[in-house]
């Protein structure tokens, strides 16, 4: 258990490092990356929670900083006007197709030495230690 905390926060802090470099948060460049994934329609706040790779217990509070850095906008859902969906600016977006090239780079750096067996391996390893069934 050690040896994958370990390697995790490791990991981890190569990523931090990388969006620290650019003013963003782990979870501010995962917004992003989720809010790009919905296209145009963008997401509402409780979505993007649940796409995000870590939880994140304010994502209101965190969008309102992307918001501030002109990022994102928000706009009230014509069809239902208690839902806010998030959208990226044209400025958000170039952010984060910007860090597309350095996140796999990094992603090279880091796991670049597995086989693509091995990395296939790990992956349905770490998804059955997700699990509860699989304990």
């Amino acid at each position: 258990m050690l040896n994958l905390m370990r390697t995790g926060a490791m990991l981890a802090g190569d990523f931090a490092a990388l969006f620290k470099s650019r003013g963003l948060s782990e979870a501010a460049y995962n917004t992003l990356r989720v809010l790009r994934g919905a296209g145009d329609t963008g997401r509402p706040c409780h979505e993007i929670g649940e796409h995000l790779v870590a939880r994140v217990p304010d994502v209101t509070r965190m969008v309102d900083r992307l918001e501030a850095a002109g990022l994102v906008t928000r706009e009230r859902s014509a069809r239902d006007r208690r839902v806010v969906n998030v959208r990226l600016t044209p400025k958000g977006l170039q952010v984060v197709t910007e860090l597309d090239a350095p996140v796999v780079q990094l992603h090279q750096r880091q796991l670049g030495h597995l086989t693509r067996a091995e990395l296939v391996e790990l992956n349905r390893l770490l998804v059955k230690a997700r699990r509860p069934e699989s304990r």
